[in-house]
């Protein structure tokens, strides 16, 4: 995937981001287009069109030509309500039948709040946006922040402005500049729209002044007074994006060039607002936590075991962490459902990494410093997350898969730090720790069910797609050996070579998955030294670092490693068994090439 700097959505997406509750929005018609709710020149071609087949004139293919030839001049809302001498409760009344949604049109799915209206809900909710301009009369925008628990403070005339919420206080402040299409004092003539009162022209100055802005769905060519506003401001502290379909026209032209704007090409306000909801979330949600932060938990865990008057202490840290970790799960938007994408997978990847990052680099301390006590917390822990992985069922195999992502990259940081302390009987424990099956059908070792391969989330196709390990034949492997590198960091104490470390890690469960065999069944195929044939073994990256397999397999196969790993439990207990499992591993690693 190349990495694009002079993508304008990103870039707005991560300037809202980073400036959170900084930039406004001003939003008009086009955003509720989709709703059904036609724009003011639909308006005023179809008040044309009524007005004139009052008059006996017959259906016109295009009214907007007919009126021309007619009057020599283009439709203008402002003279046909003057025409019709409308007063402000008469025009209210018109702009109420074409707003205001009917028993068909809610049936049918029009005039209610459109994917737009709810991005922009769920970035006021997230507090990302807290002042939005509209020049709509609809109250879509307002249906769909209150489905999302937050109520807006509304100024749709001075009135209201003079008694509302102070703009700073708010959590969302709706300015309606030209009214609200329940309210007699809309404002939507030529005259009208010429100036605004004292009070919103000091409340626009203000906003324009302080804030970023991102405009959508108005065509920046009417609203004079809006216009005027705009131009008045001197600050550029933060920026204008302008959100267009197509060219924006010369009006608009004039106001990006004076806030020194960006435009940015859209197809439609949905998709629009959809994107940048999508990406500022994905941005929040592959956020890391402070490093600083992570490390004072590293050093909590450190001091909490040294202490055994704090094993509560101990025990609640990390339930806390485990509870914050399903926190950002559940609040995350990565579900079972979507399409599949190069991009999605590189995205949930990152926020499973950021999500369980605090809890796994402390898992390794556990692994390293602690001694068997902490078993119990390890394995509440491991189904608590296995669980929670279980608790959405259906949608998109990969992305059902890589659920259990967070559980993988715990059991590997306490398996690591286990292998640092060289306590063996309880990386045999944890290797062979049996979890749910999926759909509730029983249950695996981890090592048949959350280890390299043997996992579902493992398929080497899935990891090619990160960046860098296109060609790579045991990507997830290579992916979490620099991973860890990076994580252990603070937590393992001094390490001369964190790769050998690693890659024991990986062998020594390569060799604990083969014990689900009896010896019986593989000494015909094993002791056969003519034969190539092995029996199923996930084997990660020491499968073809042949260095590292000369380094670490002759201590297994001989001396005190070779006599401890027995005592822990590899190889069944049986230095035969283990000698069996380390033929395989071989077998395995020869038909593995770089």
């Amino acid at each position: 995937m190349p990495f694009q700097t002079d993508d304008t959505l990103t870039r707005l997406a991560f300037s809202i981001y980073e400036n959170r509750g900084v930039y406004a929005l001003l939003i008009g018609s086009g955003v509720s287009r989709s709703a059904h709710i036609p724009t003011g020149w639909e308006i005023t071609l179809d008040l044309v069109r009524r007005v004139a087949l009052a008059q006996g004139v017959e259906e016109q293919a295009d009214w907007a030509a007919w009126y021309r030839s007619e009057t020599n001049e283009d439709p203008d809302y402002s003279k046909l309500v003057e025409t019709l001498g409308l007063t402000q409760d008469e025009r209210r009344s018109i702009l109420h039948s074409y707003i205001e949604p009917t028993d068909d049109d809610r049936e049918e799915g029009r005039k209610l709040p459109t994917a737009a209206h709810e991005a922009i809900a769920d970035l006021v909710r997230d507090g990302f946006i807290r002042v939005i301009i509209t020049t709509n009369f609809d109250r879509l925008l307002e249906n769909a922040l209150r489905e999302r628990g937050v109520e807006p403070t509304i100024v749709a005339s001075v009135d209201a402005l003079n008694g509302a919420e102070p703009l700073t206080h708010s959590q969302c402040f709706l300015l309606k500049l030209h009214g609200d299409y329940k309210d007699a004092r809309i404002r939507n003539t030529n005259e009208e729209l010429s100036a605004y009162s004292a009070e919103y022209d000091v409340l626009l100055d203000r906003i324009f002044d302080e804030h970023g802005l991102v405009a959508c769905g108005w065509s920046g060519e009417w609203d004079h007074a809006l216009r005027a506003a705009i131009t008045r401001s001197p600050a550029r502290r933060y920026s204008m994006f302008w959100a267009a379909r197509g060219e924006p026209g010369e009006g608009a032209q004039e106001l990006i060039a004076h806030r020194d704007g960006r435009v940015v090409p859209i197809t439609d306000a949905d998709s629009f607002f959809r994107q940048v909801r999508d990406r500022v979330q994905t941005l929040m949600q592959t956020h890391r936590q402070e490093p600083r932060s992570v490390d004072l938990l590293v050093s909590s865990t450190k001091r909490f075991l040294a202490r055994p008057e704090y094993r509560i202490k101990l025990d609640d840290l990390f339930v806390s962490e485990t509870e914050l970790l399903f926190e950002k799960l559940s609040a995350s938007s990565y579900t079972n459902q979507g399409n599949w994408s190069p991009e999605e997978f590189c995205q949930r990847v990152a926020f499973y990494e950021a999500a369980a990052e605090p809890l796994v680099r402390m898992a390794m301390v556990l692994g390293r410093w602690s001694d068997d006590t902490e078993w119990p917390l390890v394995q509440d822990i491991i189904r608590d997350i296995c669980n929670d992985a279980e608790r959405e069922v259906g949608g998109l195999v990969p992305w059902s898969n890589l659920r259990t992502y967070p559980a993988v990259l715990f059991i590997t940081g306490y398996g690591v730090g286990l292998v640092r302390a060289r306590r063996w009987r309880q990386l045999h424990n944890l290797l062979s720790f049996s979890v749910p099956k999926r759909f509730n059908e029983g249950e695996d070792r981890i090592v048949d069910r959350l280890f390299l391969w043997a996992w579902p989330g493992g398929d080497n196709q899935y990891w090619q797609n990160l960046e860098g390990l296109e060609r790579h034949k045991t990507a997830l492997s290579d992916h979490l050996a620099v991973l860890f590198e990076d994580w252990s960091k603070g937590a393992l104490g001094v390490l001369a070579n964190f790769e050998e470390l690693y890659e024991t890690w990986e062998i020594l469960g390569s060799l604990a998955h083969i014990e689900k065999h009896d010896k019986a069944q593989l000494e015909p195929i094993l002791n056969d030294t003519q034969s190539r044939d092995f029996t199923f073994m996930p084997v990660g990256r020491s499968g073809w670092h042949q260095e590292m397999q000369r380094r670490i397999l002759p201590r297994i196969e001989d001396g005190q490693l070779h006599d401890e790993l027995i005592k822990a439990g590899f190889g069944k207990g049986d230095a035969t068994f283990l000698k069996l499992a380390i033929i395989n591993f071989q077998r395995v690693a020869g038909r593995m090439t770089w």
